[in-house]
């Protein structure tokens, strides 16, 4: 259930991304300026992807973790 719950987050992030570079584009374009993201916007875009990287797969690990001291309480407990 949680998997189905990031999926859908990680959609509309994505989705509000897009929609925030759409908009970015036709400001641009209406300026008069052609479109090339700035150095500085790619690589925050970088960092913050490494960093939710990082965060679900050390989530992923502690709940790996406790699923097997559960298992282990239970096997214990029985």
């Amino acid at each position: 259930m949680q998997s189905y719950y990031a999926l859908l987050a990680l959609d509309l992030a994505n989705e509000r991304a897009r929609e925030a570079d759409e908009r970015w584009r036709s400001r641009m374009l209406r300026a008069g300026l052609p479109y090339r993201p700035s150095i500085i916007r790619r690589a925050l875009a970088r960092g913050t992807a490494a960093i939710s990287l990082g965060a679900a797969a050390a989530t992923r690990r502690l709940d790996e973790r406790a699923a097997e001291d559960l298992s282990q309480s239970l096997a214990v407990g029985s």
